[in-house]
């Protein structure tokens, strides 16, 4: 379902992502992990058609993210670490819009939206205001809006990041429920949530693939906690600019 093969992203003389390959099958979740500046958010953007790569391939569905990108894009929900939310809207009206931006046409979008609500849990605060709603709740609209047309590829950048334990719950459920006939690549720091709801796990390094494996493998003998730090503490050369906000990453 998703192929990424070569890919090597450059800004000027720092090397962000250096010649990286892995896959993801069709109900797949994948944990992409790694430290920061590793190359994460990069290769996501990349991957959803963000990002130009300076080299390399990437397929999904078969079809050439480069060559390719409107059909990719159709295919793909992208939630990014911070929700694309615009906080004067209703959750209705916002992912209304969201839907007619992806091209879903206009007789089919009611039907599309109430779908993502109900997948979302959004019913109670449908028409009430982004910027009024809680954490959960904009964290929810944020995945609402990368489902609204109903890709077969999720990339989740930290969907989890800042909610109570109650709604992290919630939200690993709901990404949980997502998968099956969806490919999910899953980027987050919090390896337990790694371990209850990954299939597979890439962790990237300074740039390079260090391990790629099934979380069964892995964790055969060592806790992930322990293959995290065995992969991203040993000696490689310097390949990646850090990731920092307001920085390329």
């Amino acid at each position: 379902m998703i192929e990424v093969e070569n890919l090597t992203k450059r800004y000027g003389d720092l090397v962000a992502v250096r010649d990286i390959s892995f896959a993801a099958d069709k109900g797949q979740i994948l944990g992409f992990l790694g430290p920061n500046g590793a190359g994460k958010t990069t290769t996501m953007r990349i991957i959803t058609g963000f990002l130009p790569a300076t080299s390399g391939t990437v397929r999904v569905a078969g079809f050439d993210i480069f060559d390719q990108a409107q059909e990719v894009r159709r295919r793909i929900g992208y939630l990014p670490e911070n929700p694309p939310l615009y906080n004067d809207m209703t959750v209705w009206s916002y992912l209304s819009f969201v839907g007619r931006i992806k091209g879903i046409p206009r007789t089919e979008l009611p039907e599309a939206t109430e779908r993502a609500i109900e997948q979302c849990a959004l019913q109670e605060v449908v028409h009430r205001v982004l910027g009024h709603l809680s954490k959960g709740f904009r964290q929810r609209v944020g995945l609402a809006q990368a489902l609204i047309h109903n890709p077969s590829v999720l990339i989740l950048d930290e969907p989890t990041i800042g909610l109570d334990p109650r709604q992290i719950i919630d939200i690993r459920g709901l990404i949980r429920d997502l998968s099956g006939e969806r490919t999910v690549i899953l980027s987050t720091h919090i390896l337990p949530e790694v371990a209850q709801l990954c299939d597979k796990v890439v962790i990237i390094n300074q740039g390079r693939i260090a391990v790629e494996e099934s979380i069964e493998t892995l964790t055969a003998e060592l806790s992930l906690e322990e293959v995290f730090l065995k992969y991203i503490s040993s000696d490689q050369p310097m390949a990646a600019a850090e990731e920092s906000e307001g920085a390329p990453a």
